[in-house]
């Protein structure tokens, strides 16, 4: 059973947009989550804007002759009706179990996403027809570009459910941070605790390169010890929230 795409607020976004993923994986270790950077999942076209949104997720399982052919393009089951699910806003996390020889979306899927409003376009796998998705304007995350469909090397099963991304367990309406460094998972559950403990981690790693900009030395900077953390505070008093 699919579950119900949510939307998420402005503020949210506003603030995750100022967060860095890799500030992002500093506050996620801290509350004990180390797995939340989706490996192969890397920007198709360098100097894209941050962008935030919650996970409309999809699945893949390896091919099988008898599911995985051109006329499955068309079932009730198909891509192409998971794309006309999606809501404004959403980003699309595509489980294509890091296959690297078969593409998942081309040009003209990547452009109806874009139509719909969808942020952006995250997988673990390839597309294809590259110069096309480029001109689409679809942000796009992902390992590459193969030639080949879909149903070359996997059988789309459903969207909206459980996957694997990456090596990241990412469930629906759990949402996402795309930048240059790559994705990162933010849990559902968590967002507010890691909205709040990224924009003050963000405002100290700003303090602290202001410190090293002065000349001050690393060991008890970063991290602050008790009496640059007073330092930091005192700061921290005199800026507006």
């Amino acid at each position: 059973m699919s579950v119900e795409s949510l939307p998420l607020d402005q503020k949210t976004i506003d603030v995750l947009s100022g967060v860095t993923t890799a500030t992002l994986t500093t506050v996620l270790l801290k509350k004990g989550l180390r797995n939340v950077w989706l490996r192969g999942a890397m920007p198709l076209v360098a100097g894209r804007k941050r962008i935030v949104g919650r996970a409309f997720t999809l699945r893949f399982v390896p091919a099988r002759e008898d599911l995985a052919t051109p006329a499955s393009w068309g079932s009730p089951i198909s891509t192409r009706a998971a794309i006309e699910a999606m809501p404004s806003g959403a980003i699309a996390v595509v489980d294509a179990m890091g296959v690297k020889d078969a593409g998942i979306f081309g040009d003209i899927l990547c452009a109806r996403m874009q139509k719909r409003g969808v942020a952006a376009l995250v997988t673990d796998g390839v597309v294809r027809d590259a110069e096309g998705v480029l001109a689409s304007n679809l942000p796009v995350w992902c390992s590459g570009a193969a030639a080949p469909p879909s149903v070359a090397g996997l059988t789309f099963v459903g969207w909206q459910e459980p996957i694997g991304c990456g090596g990241v367990a990412i469930m629906p309406n759990d949402v996402l941070v795309l930048d240059g460094d790559g994705a990162v998972l933010i849990p559902a559950e968590l967002l507010d605790a890691v909205v709040d403990a990224a924009a003050e981690q963000e405002r100290l790693e700003g303090w602290i390169m202001q410190q090293v900009e002065a000349g001050e030395k690393l060991p008890g900077l970063y991290p602050p010890n008790k009496e640059n953390q007073a330092r930091y505070d005192a700061w921290r008093a005199t800026q507006k929230t």
